[in-house]
C-alpha cells in the first residue's frame, strides 16, 4: 500500500480504537465488527460490504507488527497537514517536505547526509518506497469436533474475513493441534500472496475411549471369576462392531490387553486398541455367594500379596 494511502486513512478510527490498543483487544474489536458487517449477515447491503472491506484492510495492517510500526511512522511524518502529493497549487510536495526537514533543495534527490535520495530516505522507515508486494496476514480460527469425527477426519466450513472457506481436517487430529491452510488467510493489501489460515482443533472427550497417539485406550471391567478363571469377553471399538478378547486365568487389575489394528487410522499409520483390565468386586452378594467365597478363602493359596510392601516402602 502506498504511503499516501496510509496518510489518508486512519485505521485506528476505522476500528474505533486508540493508537495504543493491544493486539488482543484489536483482535476482539475486529471480530465484533467483522461479524456485524460481514456480507453474509447483510446480503445486498453495499454500505455494509464497503465497511467490511475497510475494517478488514485496517486490521490487515494493524495486526501485523511490522506493518503497524511502518504505518505509525508514516502517519507521524504526515502529522500537521503535510502530504506526499505531486506538488502543485495549494499543497506542499514531497520534495518540499523533505527539503525543509533536511535542508535540501527541491527535486528528487533532496540532500540528507550527503545526497540520500527518495528511496534512501524512505528506507529509514522500513523501506516503504522500495518495498515489494506484501504477504497478507495470517488468520486464526478454531473449531470443536466430537471424538469420533476427530479420529476419522472431516471437512469443515469456516467463516473468514474473505468469506466461507472449506478446510479438510485429517484423520487422527488431536486436541489442541493446529492445522495450516496455505493461502486461505487475509489477502495482501498490495497484490502479494495471501496469508495462511491457522485452525486450532478442540476435541470433545469420549465417555469410553482415550487417545494415546494413534492408540485408543479404555478401561475393561471384568468380574472376579472372569479374572481368576479366565474368560472371553466382548470389547467395543470406536465407531464399529465389538471384538472378542481373551482374558487369561489369573489376570490382575491393571494388565493391558492389546487388540491390533483397532486404533486410529491416519496417514502416519494405524494404532491399536489397549484395554486395561479392572477387576470389579461385587458390592452385593447373596448368603450362598458369601458362603461359597468363604469356602474359597479357606482353600486359596497361603500367599500374602503385601509381603514385601513394607520393605519396599522403607526403601
Amino acid at each position: 500500500m502506498a504511503s499516501q494511502d496510509w496518510l489518508d486513512k486512519d485505521f485506528y478510527k476505522t476500528l474505533g480504537t486508540s493508537k495504543d490498543v493491544s493486539d488482543a483487544e484489536l483482535k476482539k474489536v475486529y471480530r465484533k465488527l467483522a461479524r456485524k458487517y460481514h456480507p453474509d449477515s447483510n446480503p445486498g447491503d453495499a454500505a455494509a460490504e464497503a465497511k467490511f472491506k475497510e475494517i478488514s484492510e485496517a486490521y490487515s495492517v494493524l495486526s501485523d507488527a511490522e506493518q503497524r510500526a511502518e504505518y505509525d511512522q508514516v502517519r507521524a511524518m504526515g502529522a500537521g497537514g503535510a502530504r506526499f502529493t505531486s506538488g502543485g497549487h495549494g499543497g506542499q510536495g514531497f520534495e518540499d517536505v523533505f527539503g525543509g526537514m533536511f535542508g535540501g533543495g527541491g527535486g528528487r534527490s533532496a540532500g540528507f547526509g550527503g545526497g540520500q535520495n527518495f528511496e534512501d530516505i524512505f528506507g529509514m522507515f522500513g523501506g516503504g518506497a522500495q518495498r515489494g508486494p506484501q504477504r497478507g496476514s495470517d488468520i486464526t480460527a478454531s473449531t470443536t469436533l466430537d471424538f469420533e469425527t476427530a479420529a476419522q477426519g472431516k471437512t469443515v466450513t469456516l467463516d473468514t474475513p474473505n468469506g466461507p472457506v472449506k478446510m479438510r481436517i485429517p484423520a487422527g487430529v488431536s486436541d489442541g493441534q493446529k492445522i495450516r491452510a496455505a493461502g486461505k488467510g487475509q489477502k495482501s493489501p498490495n497484490g502479494g500472496p495471501a496469508g495462511d489460515l491457522l485452525l486450532k482443533v478442540s476435541v470433545r472427550p469420549h465417555p469410553v475411549f482415550e487417545r494415546d497417539g494413534l492408540n485408543l485406550k479404555l478401561k475393561l471391567p471384568v468380574t472376579f471369576t472372569e479374572a481368576a478363571l479366565g474368560a472371553t469377553v466382548e470389547v467395543p471399538t470406536l465407531g464399529g462392531s465389538s471384538v472378542k478378547l481373551k482374558v487369561q486365568p489369573g489376570t490382575p487389575s491393571g494388565r493391558v490387553l492389546r487388540v491390533k489394528g483397532r486404533g486410529v487410522s491416519s496417514s502416519k499409520g494405524t494404532g491399536d486398541l489397549l484395554a486395561e483390565v479392572q477387576v470389579v468386586v461385587p458390592s452385593h452378594m447373596s448368603d450362598e455367594a458369601k458362603e461359597a467365597l468363604a469356602a474359597f478363602r479357606d482353600l486359596e493359596p497361603d500367599d500374602n500379596p503385601r509381603e514385601d510392601l513394607f520393605s519396599r516402602a522403607r526403601g
